[in-house]
């Protein structure tokens, strides 16, 4: 990336991977609430940025709630981690600086 755009970093397996967000060209949501992202790359690689689970997934527009939060941090200095978070029952995106 270049040093006027800021790194944003999206949270994968659970806390245990991360993804530039620059490297990702589709997102996936699927019914059981997984969401996997498809890489910029020749392999057309998939990462899994949140593991489903029937009853308590994410809302049908989560994904695009995390593009409305990468879009948001354009601005931002420094690099940012997104990350899902679901507590007291709703699904919601978090920011912090790396």
């Amino acid at each position: 990336m270049s040093a006027t755009t800021p790194e944003v970093w999206i949270e994968a397996g659970g806390g245990h991977d991360m993804v530039r967000a620059d490297a990702i060209v589709m997102l996936r949501l699927d019914e059981t609430g997984r969401l996997t992202a498809q890489l910029r790359d020749d392999a057309k690689v998939s990462v899994t940025l949140l593991e489903g689970s029937p009853g308590s997934g994410p809302p049908a527009d989560f994904h695009r709630r995390m593009v409305r939060a990468v879009a948001e941090l354009a601005d931002a200095s420094g690099a940012q981690l997104v990350r899902a978070r679901h507590e007291g029952g709703a699904w919601r995106w978090v920011t912090e600086p790396l």
